[in-house]
């Protein structure tokens, strides 16, 4: 039982880091990655969303730019609408078949507001682990009650279960850094 506890455990850990890993690619750090707007919701045809990986070529083609492509060129208008709408704060050119987007160099000031967002960002996800602890951690004291099952084999799960956490935010906390490395780089 306390394996099956645990698998479930690390898919639902492995998701939240997987969250925040995508949260954080959205977080503008002064170098164009197509990683940035791939995840634009674009109104594309009369009323179906779709991301924007989904209907164009997405590249950085140097540091200070981003190239999107559509497949289809009868979406161009749609895919910089909705590029301008998104609360990216990005500016998109349509230049022929192609949508260009200059990423401006970040100044000091919202190089600081944007490690601040970074920490919140993180700071959810080890909310989201907590949860998952909390549920965990239930499911293990329900346990004390079976048979078969000892103090000891009860206090080893939740021991398992601290030291998973950890595991969990320590991978958060690297995620941070590096992230901030990236935004402090200039």
């Amino acid at each position: 039982m306390d394996e099956v506890l645990f698998t479930r455990a690390n898919i639902k850990m492995d998701g939240v880091v997987d969250l925040v890993f995508k949260d954080l690619a959205n977080v503008q750090t002064g170098r164009a990655k197509p990683a940035m707007v791939e995840d634009v919701k674009v109104e594309a045809y009369e009323g179906s969303f779709m991301s924007l990986k989904e209907l164009a070529s997405i590249s950085a083609s140097d540091s200070q730019s981003i190239v999107i492509k559509p497949w289809d060129p009868s979406v161009i208008k749609k895919i910089e609408e909705a590029i301008f709408k998104s609360e990216l704060n990005l500016s998109p050119v349509v230049d022929g078949e192609v949508i260009r987007i200059n990423i401006p160099s970040l100044n000091e000031e919202r190089r600081i507001e944007l490690t601040k967002i970074i920490k919140q960002k993180i700071e959810a996800g080890k909310a989201m682990l907590r949860q998952v602890r909390i549920e965990v951690k239930k499911d293990i004291d329900n346990q004390k009650d079976q048979a078969g099952v000892s103090e000891d084999d009860v206090h080893d799960m939740q021991e398992r279960l601290q030291k998973l956490i950890d595991d969990y935010n320590k991978k958060l906390d690297e995620m941070e850094s590096v992230k901030e490395k990236e935004l402090m780089t200039l």
